[in-house]
């Protein structure tokens, strides 16, 4: 099985990834991670990450899709978890004419529903309560940059939920619940 966990910065999609990868044996997919990963593996691949990142500039749309490639290639386990990508209907697009290609499916887009005034609240004093208790928190996990990271999100990620919701595989969870509520409301939809 293949999905996309789609929704706002904080919304929880990693956390439920974990789940997916712990009770299904599915791989996460998660961009960042796989950019890490290339530019220290020293494969061809990752020394074009590696020069484009030392550059400060953004990875391409290209070179994230080969990325994914390859791992699509590998040990497919349970099936693989797009978290963070694709950000873009070009990269939606990409992303769908790429598992078309390798014979693969996308079984359901899961968008994790959220009230953003609730989200950046929750967001704000869980790093408040992290500090507190002598731990840290991100340094973007403050009320000015979560608006920022919303809009960003609504600008250029948000247009994927009418996108999926017209190819008939998007299935929407309230993100806001207890996080057994929402991997329970996501075991539901995966059946």
């Amino acid at each position: 099985m293949n999905i996309i966990l789609l929704g706002p910065p904080g919304a929880g999609k990693g956390t439920q990834a974990a789940f997916l990868v712990e009770d299904r044996n599915m791989i996460q997919l998660s961009t960042g991670d796989m950019l890490r990963e290339a530019k220290s593996s020293g494969s061809e691949m990752g020394k074009r990450v590696a020069e484009v990142m030392d550059r400060g500039e953004l990875v391409t749309d290209e070179i994230v899709i080969g990325l994914i490639r390859e791992k699509l290639e590998g040990d497919k386990k349970g099936g693989f978890i797009f978290d963070g990508f694709p950000r873009t209907l070009a990269q939606a697009d990409a992303l769908g004419a790429l598992l078309d290609e390798m014979g693969e499916t996308l079984d359901v887009v899961i968008e994790m529903q959220v009230n953003d005034d609730v989200l950046v609240d929750r967001i704000v004093n869980r790093a408040k309560e992290a500090v507190a208790a002598g731990g840290t928190a991100r340094a973007d996990d403050n009320e000015e940059s979560l608006k920022v990271r919303l809009m960003a999100y609504y600008k250029q990620t948000s247009p994927l939920i009418g996108y999926y919701h017209a190819k008939g595989n998007l299935k929407g969870v309230d993100g806001l619940g207890e996080i057994a509520e929402v991997k329970a409301s996501i075991a539901g939809v995966l059946g």
